[in-house]
């Protein structure tokens, strides 16, 4: 790919308190330790542009157990959000309360690289729906800005990082390459809820055209080289 059609944008995905241990109250394991990788990453110079995705949940919120009587990490059939649509109801996971809009666990954390992050693009602020996607709910009825971002910067190619691996950084992927970006998540720069799931998660991920790329590999090497020279 030539320098002149060559455009990474990197996405960061909800590196905010609530997902991080020790004290978050969806905390991802070793979610923390992706943190000094990202800030390397968002340091480089190639980018045409770096979002951040928040997780930003009105309290009502429909994917806190909290509001149906139920324990976190319980399934519920869930409605899609307007009688209007025409969708079957699905069932979800019901998660603790996290990321509620302007308390200190939805906020990025300090210890993230914020200086060079051109964007923020804030998800789940409807009451109603479910998202894990920076584009877009779990329908595919309320859309976020994330993609005129992307084209207004005329990015080619998408690397997303952040948490979880399994959760909002696979959907905001697959979403990615649905929409026609070369998308690669970069492993070393996320961690997943399920781990031990990984290898069904990259499965899917490689069906939905999403390369899953190490900090050593080829396709680091050839944004490197782009770096280099930027």
């Amino acid at each position: 790919m030539s320098t002149d059609t060559y455009k990474p944008a990197l996405i960061v995905v909800d590196v905010q308190e609530d997902f991080l241990p020790p004290s978050g109250s969806l905390a991802v394991k070793d979610g923390r330790e992706v943190i000094p990788i990202i800030n390397e990453l968002i340091k480089l110079p190639c980018w045409s542009t770096v979002i951040a995705s928040l997780d930003w949940h009105p309290r009502d919120h429909v994917s806190f157990a909290s509001n149906h009587g139920l324990q976190p990490f319980t399934t519920k059939t869930l409605p899609p959000p307007s009688s209007s649509v025409e969708k079957e109801p699905r069932e979800f996971m019901l998660w603790p309360d996290h990321c509620v809009q302007d308390t200190p666990g939805a906020q990025l954390t300090d210890e993230l690289n914020q200086e060079r992050i051109s964007h923020i693009v804030k998800k789940g602020t409807l009451s109603t729906s479910e998202y894990y996607s920076g584009f877009q709910d779990t329908w595919g009825i309320d859309h976020t800005n994330m993609e005129d971002i992307l084209r207004q910067s005329k990015a080619t190619d998408v690397y997303v990082v952040g948490l979880a691996f399994d959760y909002c950084v696979f959907h905001t992927a697959i979403d990615a390459a649905a929409k026609g970006f070369n998308t690669f998540i970069i492993r070393e720069a996320t961690k997943a809820v399920n781990s031990e799931n990984d290898s069904q998660t990259i499965h899917e991920l490689e069906k939905r055209h999403v390369k899953v790329i190490s900090l050593n590999g080829p396709e680091l090497a050839h944004l490197l080289s782009k770096s280099d020279t930027t």
